[in-house]
């Protein structure tokens, strides 16, 4: 089995530092387990974006690629569980999703699009040009990308 990517160890030990320092937070200033909890979430949270926005800045994605991206995400959940007591981690499905999006055919991509409008233009367009860099260059993959331009454009639009 493939080898999950280094900068996930080094996101998680910048997280296991920063569990050091809150825990030391925690028992000179008594934060309550509820303050607690909600740093948690967000810092949690900060990297599920940070994960989608890596993400979208490829440019070319191979089946193996999309496969260490699912590889790298699993291997964060499953350290990050063992570092925090947060259940169930928040926006692990904005990750998830994004991902599973890059293996979806181009009719799928049109649909998953207009049911997912939390991603910006430029994660949406990283997918379709990722989806797209599979397929021949003809003239009716060109129409069929053009229209789906147009179709970020409106669903960004709409922010």
């Amino acid at each position: 089995m493939s080898q999950h990517n280094n900068y996930v160890d080094l996101l998680l030990n910048d997280l296991s530092n920063f569990r050091i320092t809150l825990f030391g937070l925690v028992r000179s200033v008594r934060l309550p387990d509820e303050v607690v909890k909600v740093i948690w979430q967000h810092c949690i949270t900060i990297c599920n974006q940070a994960f989608v926005e890596g993400f979208s800045n490829v440019k070319k994605c191979s089946n193996e690629g999309r496969a260490l991206m699912q590889l790298d995400y699993q291997q964060f959940l499953m350290k990050l569980e063992k570092l925090t007591n947060i259940r169930p981690i928040p926006n692990r499905e904005y990750v998830e999703s994004y991902i599973k999006a890059y293996y979806l055919t181009e009719t799928d991509l049109h649909q998953w699009m207009n049911n997912h409008t939390e991603y910006n233009h430029k994660q949406l367009t990283a997918l379709l040009s990722c989806s797209a860099a599979t397929y021949t260059s003809s003239s009716s993959n060109r129409k069929t990308k053009q229209r789906m331009m147009s179709l970020i454009d409106d669903l960004t639009n709409r922010k």
